[in-house]
């Protein structure tokens, strides 16, 4: 049973990683423009509330994905991000996600 269950979860995490990994690049640049204007300046910080704005560049394609649905739905509250990704599908979120994680770190 404990076996069944293991080869069940590697199944499930293949194929989410593969269905990720069908994410638009491309399509995802062109999404992430407006995304650049608050984390894409090195060391920005939010006026208010004051923090620090995440790089997002190089990020985890599935920490993206799951980051973004979170802000549509409003599980996950920023006045900001809940206004941009209340205007993307979930082919824009999976594009988007592709294009970001493709991208350095650095």
């Amino acid at each position: 049973m404990r076996c069944l269950l293991i080869a069940a979860a590697a199944t499930l995490a293949l194929s989410s990683a593969s269905a990720l990994a069908a994410g638009d690049a491309a399509a995802g640049k062109v999404k992430a423009y407006t995304c650049t204007g608050c984390h894409g300046i090195p060391g920005y910080n939010n006026v208010y509330p004051v923090y620090k704005v995440p790089k997002i560049a190089g990020q985890n394609q599935a920490y993206l994905v799951a980051a973004l649905k979170a802000y549509r739905t409003g599980e996950r509250k920023h006045e900001t991000m809940q206004a941009q990704a209340s205007a993307l599908s979930d082919s824009d979120i999976d594009n988007i996600a592709a294009y970001l994680a493709g991208l350095s770190g650095e």
